[in-house]
Parts: structure tokens; sequence; C-alpha cells
């Protein structure tokens, strides 16, 4: 029997019964956004709690059984009961052990994806656009639901910058690992000699916050309108139809023009500066957690150069974990369900090794 994962489980089943106790306090019933939280950490523990009771369980019977062993009477019933109850431990504390790799709060949620266009002009334009179409085939096959929500062009192609937002089962938890600088080594559309050139952009994942999540009050808030810009209907470029928001206190700045009204562009905005704002709670509370949550995969640090499409050499090569694919499967096609498995694999190990 392991006494230290033994020691755990009781804690973790004494916190369990508190939470069910304060779920039935007045206080918190009256406090719609702590009853919510709660309730949600209730209903996520009651899988663990349940194996660790069965963990727990097999020891009592372990230790019980070892007393009776002195009793000639007893000694066979005893020992059958001992090597019954030893074969049950190895899987359930495995079992145990991937149930306690923390979960990251924001895997369930949908999110906002901002794709720029960084070093190399017109290229960089391009590539973001090539990643922008990769995501939505990626996207799509997952039967998730893409909605753009602002988006600048470029008369070379691609975008300058591109924010849409992804709805579905589990969209954080996957496209998480996407965060970061995107680098590329091929030959522009606009190259006349045929040289390779390095261009880059960049991605970051938002998880879409709710208001309990994140409160924002109206009165930090300067809300712009204006005319929309680019293709569209008549409406989107004859109309204020366009919201820029300022959030005050932060100076956050958000934008939306690519929807059919002025309601439904604050609407995307809204929802785009909650993320931000939300993405700037969790940043806060990973710096104090330290250098070990620096190092897990998916730190979504935009700022990290996490992989580099390799045109000639047909490559992809994610410099996290190592993994190698093709420039055609990634980029061009559905290659990059692979490599996504990937990460999390290596994320799961890393995680399941600090989790006990």
């Amino acid at each position: 029997m392991d006494e230290d994962l033994r020691e755990k489980l009781t804690k973790i089943i004494e916190g369990y019964a508190e939470i069910e106790e304060k779920l039935g306090d007045p206080a918190v019933l009256a406090d719609q956004r702590e009853y919510t939280r709660l309730s949600k950490e209730f209903a996520n523990q009651a899988a663990l709690v349940g194996k660790a009771n069965d963990y727990l369980q097999a020891c009592r019977d372990i230790d019980d059984a070892k007393e009776m062993l002195g009793d000639p009477d007893m000694r066979e019933f005893a020992q059958e009961t001992i090597a019954e109850s030893e074969a049950k431990l190895p899987a359930l504390a495995e079992t145990i052990k991937v149930m306690l790799i923390p979960d990251d709060p924001a895997d369930e949620k949908d999110i906002i994806v901002e794709i720029r266009g960084a070093a190399g002009g017109d290229e960089a334009a391009i590539f973001a656009g090539d990643l922008y179409k990769m995501y939505v085939r990626f996207c799509e096959s997952r039967g998730w639901k893409v909605e753009n929500l602002d988006a600048s062009a470029s008369e070379a192609g691609g975008f300058k910058k591109i924010e849409f937002k992804v709805k579905g089962d589990h969209v954080y938890s996957l496209m998480k690992f996407e965060s970061g600088v995107h680098r590329v080594q091929r030959v522009p559309k606009t190259e006349s000699q045929g040289r390779i050139q390095t261009s880059t952009a960049t991605v970051a994942v938002l998880p879409e916050a709710d208001e309990i999540d994140v409160e924002i009050n109206e009165g930090d808030l300067r809300i712009d309108v204006y005319r929309a810009g680019g293709p569209g209907g008549q409406c989107v470029n004859t109309t204020d139809s366009a919201v820029r928001i300022t959030h005050l206190p932060s100076g956050l700045v958000v934008q939306s023009q690519d929807q059919k009204s002025q309601l439904q562009n604050k609407i995307a905005a809204m929802a785009v500066l909650r993320a931000r704002l939300y993405e700037k709670m969790l940043a806060e509370q990973q710096a104090a957690e330290g250098a070990e949550r620096l190092a897990q995969i998916g730190s979504g640090d935009r700022a990290e150069k996490i992989r580099t499409y390799n045109a000639p050499q047909d490559r992809v090569t994610d410099h996290r974990i190592g993994y190698n694919g093709t420039y055609n499967g990634v980029l061009l096609a559905d290659g990059l369900a692979d490599l996504i498995v990937a990460l999390q694999a290596a994320d799961r190990a890393r995680k399941l090794e600090q989790a006990v």
C-alpha cells in the first residue's frame, strides 16, 4: 500500500465532504457565483472520490484481514482477503493518479483565436491566412462551429490580422497548444528569384469567458462606433455598424466590424474583451504558481516559438516535443489532428509525473 497516496486520498474525501456541507449553507445559496463554482467543483470531483473510497476500502480490508491472521480458524479467509484486496490496488492507484492530474479550468470552454502576420511583410500575412485555413479545416472535422469576428485582409492575400470564435465540445483543451509564434520557411509567391524566406505569424488562443468568470463594469468602458471598411454588404459599409471598445482600467482595446449590425458587433467585441481580461487574470494566477507552470507544454505564451513549417523539406517540427510531421500534411491537409494528439500525450505524461 502507498501510505502517501492513502493520506492524500483521505484529505481529498474530507475536502469533498466540506464542499457538500458548504453547498447547503444559506450564505452560499444566496451567492450565485460562489454556489456555481462550488457545484462545478463538487461534480468534477465525484468520480475521483468514488475511486478514492474504493482504494481506501481495499486498504481497510487488508488491515482488518491482517489482524485475523493470528486466528487459526480465520487465517485462510484472511489470506484470501489480503490477496484479493492487494490485487485491486495497483490498477486503482494508476487510475487515481491519472484522475489527480489537475484539470485546466478553461478546458471545457469555447475559444477566441487571434492570428497576426508578424515578420515577413506580405508573406507573413499569406502565412497567417494559411494558418487560418488549417484551423478551420481542423475545427470543421470535429463538428465545431467557426464564426469570424474581425479581420484585416492583406492586398497580397491572407490576413494582417484575423479573429474568430470556435464553439464546440472541449475546444480549448485541444486548441490551447496552438498559442505562440509559428514560423514558415518557403519561397514566397511574390519572390521571382526563387529564394527561400522565413516569415512568422503569432497565434493567441483565448478561452471564452462568461460573466461568472469576469465581471465588467459598464462605467469602465468607452464605446466608439464607426463605419466598417473592406468588403461587406450594404449595411456594413454605409452605416456606423463597427464597434470599438476601450477598457479604461486595463487599457485593452477591442473592435468588431464583420457582423451585420452595431448590436452584433458590440456583442462580439465584448466577448473578445472578456476573453482577454480572463486571459490576463489566468496569466497572473500562473505567474504566482511559478516556473512549474511555465514548464508545461500548453503554457499559452504567445511569444513562445513553438513550430516551424519548412516547405522545401516538406517538414513541420514542433519544437516543444520534437514532433516531426509533413508540411503538406499539417499545413495543407488534415495532419494537425495527429500533432495535437502528440502534444496532449506529452502534456499528460508531464502532469502525471507531478500529480502524485
